[in-house]
């Protein structure tokens, strides 16, 4: 039967992944994205590339290559491909120590360790924000933290790889058990209530949102376009998908882009245990550019 007919007699089946059209875009990922995908992944990337393939109407996984890394395809069609690989997963107010040791520790050493001539706000780069809750907890932290403080400032800039989660993170809107875990004092000075109470919607307040500017921005490039060193970094449960190489580089980028003295928060699974970096450990997952 030739490849022709066989489609023809099969036309409700949805594509399958061959190994040679996994190995090449398991390839392009990590060399793209940095994230590795041993052949456990196949069947993961199988079904969500397959949402791809209906969306544009294109019946094989080869065929897909062949457009998605086409001029054209490059162009229009790598950033979701890009999307639908990536892992996001987040909440508010998660890892908790993370943010108390800044609150109690780290913001009072770097505010400490300026002078009164330095006005510059304090920078905080949330590094794979996915939808956004890190950022803004970190925005009603920090908020608080500055209440009788009338010379503090804070600028948080918040970036993912995935353009969709971006879009739900500058909406800033979110469903009401999503909220769960922020404080109900804090749930009631933030966060504003939708007038159609059936939607059980929730939007974190204007004066929040103004701290935080949001940035697609691929840890790859060898030019991440932050122009602005950085006092405290978090960047949390996103290097644990990547190998020690790629959390090699990563990790000197984030160096460079700390001032001295600044703070570099990973997720609670995560180490820099065996990387070459100049990072000395002060708490757990809490680390300080030497």
């Amino acid at each position: 039967m030739t490849k022709n007919q066989d489609n023809s007699t099969k036309p409700h089946l949805p594509a399958t992944l061959r190994d040679r059209e996994f190995h090449r875009f398991s390839s392009f990922i990590y060399d793209n994205v940095g994230i590795k995908m041993p052949p456990a992944k196949k069947t993961m990337l199988e079904a969500r590339l397959q949402k791809r393939l209906k969306a544009l109407g294109i019946p094989t996984f080869e065929e897909y290559g062949d457009y998605v890394f086409s001029q054209e395809g490059r162009a229009g069609e790598l950033i979701h491909l890009i999307d639908v690989v990536t892992t996001n997963k987040t909440d508010f107010f998660r890892e908790p120590a993370h943010f108390d040791f800044m609150v109690k520790t780290a913001l009072p050493t770097i505010l400490e360790a300026r002078n009164d001539v330095q006005r510059d706000p304090v920078r905080i780069w949330s590094a794979g924000c996915s939808t956004g809750e890190e950022p803004y907890t970190l925005a009603m932290v920090l908020s608080e933290f500055a209440i009788g403080r009338p010379d503090f400032r804070v600028a948080i800039t918040a970036s993912d790889i995935c353009t969709q989660v971006l879009q739900t993170a500058k909406t800033a809107i979110y469903p009401e058990e999503r909220t769960d875990p922020i404080p109900l004092n804090l749930k009631k000075k933030y966060l504003m209530r939708s007038r159609e109470k059936s939607k059980s919607l929730v939007r974190i307040s204007p004066n929040l949102r103004s701290l935080v500017s949001f940035r697609r921005i691929n840890f790859m490039d060898d030019d991440l376009g932050i122009s602005e060193k950085m006092d405290i970094i978090f960047c949390r449960n996103v290097v644990i998908y990547f190998d020690k190489p790629t959390q090699q580089t990563l990790m000197k980028k984030f160096h460079r882009q700390l001032r001295p003295g600044g703070y570099l928060f990973i997720g609670h699974s995560e180490t820099l245990s065996g990387l070459d970096v100049d990072f000395s450990a002060v708490a757990s997952t809490v680390y300080r550019k030497s």
